[in-house]
Order: structure tokens, then sequence, then C-alpha cells
């Protein structure tokens, strides 16, 4: 690889020292490299020459990018900077190794389902999760759940998550839902602090089509709850609105320096967590 792009949480790099040491780096290995170091993650966009997007901060820096460039299909690669990275693929110890085998192209890439979400009015992707959470006041929504155009549940809980195996140790992982490998291909639909005493994960094919319908609460009154992507915040959804999600045709492509297995990652999380 030849040319790269920096983007920079200038959150978890104030100073901006571990960018500019990326920048030097590769620079002084006659490397090209642009960076994006503007606070709200909107700055500089990639030339149509960049190979690689190296993303320093956590895994939400990671996610926010990936969003924002699903239309580009350059791979990323992340550099944790935050504490509990699943994403992250090099630590900032390793630096430097990590920068030559991407300049030697010693890697592999890991295609990243993502999901699609779409009502009346929009449409948005998402790498880790779509959740559809409450807002405003505490209290229990009512939420009617359709794959394929048949009616499967209704859910009285805070929210509903769906969720890729990407992002099943994310929120998923938190709202009580199990952990998969990254790699493989379907959907796992989660209530969020669910009023039943069954609120198991439902695990779903990639070719199903979910929708999340909201009713009406138990009082007859309308429900306004707020479809988020990643954790960004999205569209309000009230009562009689529909929000369909599924399998996008977009991919994240993420680079992987590493020969450790899920399992062996999975395990030095958990001890580090």
């Amino acid at each position: 690889m030849d040319h790269f792009f920096v983007v920079t949480n200038n959150q978890k790099d104030p100073e901006l020292a571990v960018t500019r040491h990326i920048q030097d780096y590769l620079e002084k290995h006659g490397k090209q490299c642009q960076m994006d170091i503007s606070e709200d993650g909107n700055g500089m966009e990639p030339s149509k020459e960049a190979e690689c997007i190296i993303v320093l901060g956590g895994d939400g820096t990671l996610l926010r990018t990936a969003r924002k460039m699903v239309a580009r299909d350059i791979p990323l690669i992340g550099v944790n900077l935050g504490t509990l990275g699943y994403l992250a693929e090099v630590e900032s110890g390793n630096l430097d190794q990590a920068l030559d085998l991407l300049m030697k192209d010693e890697f592999t890439r890991e295609k990243r389902m993502m999901l699609s979400g779409t009502t009346a009015e929009m449409k948005d992707y998402a790498l880790n999760d779509i959740a559809i959470t409450r807002k405003g006041d505490l209290q229990v929504n009512t939420i009617n759940i359709y794959v394929n155009g048949m009616f499967l549940c209704t859910y009285h809980s805070d929210g509903v998550l769906v969720s890729t195996p990407t992002g099943s140790t994310g929120y998923n992982l938190s709202a009580g839902g199990p952990i998969v490998e990254p790699g493989a291909q379907l959907m796992l639909l989660t209530p969020s602090c669910a009023h039943t005493l069954n609120s198991r994960t439902i695990i779903l094919s990639p070719e199903d089509k979910i929708v999340v319908e909201i009713g009406e609460n138990k009082k007859g009154m309308e429900q306004q709850l707020e479809a988020c992507f990643d954790g960004n915040k999205g569209t309000i959804l009230r009562t009689g609105d529909r929000l369909e999600i599924c399998r996008s045709t977009r991919t994240t492509e993420i680079i992987k320096l590493s020969q450790a297995s899920f399992v062996e990652v999975l395990h030095q999380k958990m001890k580090e967590n």
C-alpha cells in the first residue's frame, strides 16, 4: 500500500502525537498520507487513490468512519486509543510494526455485513446495530415485530436491537445477547430491558426482512422512540411508524494483521475487561 488516509478522534489523541507519528513514519518511507483531524469527523475526504483508512480512537470512531465511508469501499484498520476495543486491530504500542505490515501488504481482509434501515422518510446504514430506544419519560414501550411480512411477537420493553455478528460484542452483549463470530452471516434480534420472563435473542437469516412497528402504550397513548444507527442519533419513530431492517448490499472491509483467531482475541478481551 502506498496511499493512506488517517481519521483521528481528537478526544483520544488531543495533542495529535500519535497522528503526527503515523504521518511522519509513512512519509519517511515514501508513502502518501492524508489526515482528517476535524472534531466531528466531517472534514477532508480521502482521495480516489486512498488504499487504506487508519482510524485512531476506539470502536465508536471506527463505526462512525465505516458509516461515513460506506460508499467508498476502502478497507479500514483501527488503532485502539480507548479502553476495550473489539474492532480495533492495533494497539498503540505496536504501531510501527503494524505500519510496516501495511506498507508491505502483509495482511488479510475481512468483509463484514452491514444493515440498512428504512422508513418512509429516510434510509441509513449500520455496521454494528440499529437500536430502537425509548425517548423521553421512562416507560415500557409496545413494539410489534414482523419478519418477512408475518407477525412474530410484541415486545413490552425499553426498546429492541437488531445487530450484525460484528455488533454482537456491543450493545447486544450488554442487553444479554450472544457473542457471534464476526464473519458469520445472520441477524440478532434482542429486546432491551423487556418486561417479560421471555426476553431471549432471536437469531434470523441474513435474507430475512424485519419490520419494527411502534404500537400504542397500555393506556392507548402515542409512543415516541428513536432509531439509532451504530449509536448515532437517528430518526424519531411514533405510534404507527414502521422501520424495515435487512442486510445491506454494502459491506465494510476490515484489515486484519494478526493471525490470532476470534476465540483468542475474545479470550484476551475478556481478561482485560
